[in-house]
């Protein structure tokens, strides 16, 4: 098994509820995936978005999930968009950084570091977003990224003081 981490995000209504239910709902969905273990769901932080139109905020959290040695990130990459279309997501975004229904994005998996083919891991912008980094340092503090060789309070730590 080898740990991974998810960002989850939500700041529009889906036919599953309100921001909160459509996130509770996808959760429940990872983890039911196959090969895919639940660990730990962050509290659910309220944001505002970054770039992109105006709009409302974000419920934002995180997940640590560990997945089975056979699973591919191209493979989870794939189920976590399939959840996303279930919860009124449509791809290509409409929008760059627009209002969603679901955000699932792939920070980490284990310590692949990786450009191409997709997707590229760790996320590339994950340690510049204090919406990713909070709810990542509350379920996996320890948990280190794998360019940069800090742990993710250290990166939390080191947002809070820029």
């Amino acid at each position: 098994m080898r740990p991974v981490a998810i960002g989850i995000g939500s700041n529009l209504a889906s036919e599953w509820g309100g921001r909160r239910a459509t996130i509770e709902h996808a959760i429940e969905a990872v983890a039911a995936l196959e090969s895919v273990t639940l660990r730990a769901c962050s509290s659910l932080h309220e944001t505002e978005p970054v770039g992109g139109p105006e709009q409302g905020p974000f419920l934002n959290g995180a997940l640590l999930v560990d997945v089975s040695e056979h699973l591919s990130p191209e493979r989870l990459l794939s189920e976590l968009h399939r959840i996303e279309r279930a919860h009124g997501r449509v791809r290509p975004d409409p929008v760059r950084w627009g209002p969603r229904t679901l955000d699932l994005d792939l920070l980490l998996f284990g310590d692949l570091v990786r450009e191409d083919p997709a997707p590229i891991l760790p996320h590339p912008r994950m340690h510049e977003r204090s919406f990713v980094i909070e709810p990542l340092a509350e379920v996996a503090p320890d948990l280190r990224h794998p360019i940069l060789d800090r742990t993710m309070i250290e990166l939390r730590s080191a947002l809070q003081t820029s």
